[in-house]
């Protein structure tokens, strides 16, 4: 089936053809770049720490000299701890895994991104469509150079994703290409 409208007083062809989906590229040769292995360390240190002060104000609770606990409490502070101890393992545990799992992918008419450890999710956005993009860096980020790339697309409010870990400079050469490409229409 083959759709044709000529636009009248310009030489601007609309066509809806058919497409083979044997003739469509395979995903497979989307080349996607590994995010930066700092941002890894980064999650399983904050996981650490977490989990540390919580141990801490337990502890701290449980041993503290100014008033006595209720007996029920002093008996569960063991399986409390177990508790916050075993959620950060799995907590980690995950991070450890997914965290290399996520990639990114930056051609001349999109951007995607693929993440997920047990549900793989591949998200890609037509740098046309994209409304603006934006860096975000926290505190152990800045620390360790690293930035999360967020990607809005036209209409919406919330970001369509968000590329983590990235080094800032590449990060930033990303941003800038997007900004200076969305504006240009598609070839």
């Amino acid at each position: 089936m083959h759709n044709e409208m000529i636009s009248e007083g310009s030489a601007r062809v609309f066509s809806n053809k058919h497409i083979q989906t044997s003739e469509l590229p395979r995903l497979q040769e989307l080349a996607l770049t590994p995010i930066s292995r700092r941002y890894r360390i980064i999650n399983l240190s904050a996981i650490s720490a977490i989990a540390l002060v919580l141990l801490s104000i337990v502890t701290a609770l449980r041993f503290q000299p100014l008033f006595e606990l209720p007996e029920d409490l002093v008996f569960a502070y063991p399986y409390i701890c177990s508790v916050i101890f075993g959620l950060a393992f799995l907590w980690a545990t995950y991070h450890f895994f997914a965290d290399t799992k996520i990639t990114y992918a930056v051609r001349e008419q999109d951007v995607s991104k693929q993440s997920g450890l047990i549900f793989r999710k591949l998200s890609c956005q037509p740098i046309l469509r994209v409304q603006h993009v934006e860096l975000n860096r926290g505190p152990l980020e800045r620390w360790a150079g690293l930035a999360s790339l967020q990607v809005f697309s036209a209409g919406g409010e919330m970001y369509t994703f968000e590329i983590p870990g990235l080094e800032l400079e590449k990060a930033q050469k990303i941003r800038q290409f997007i900004l200076d490409h969305k504006d240009v229409s598609a070839r």
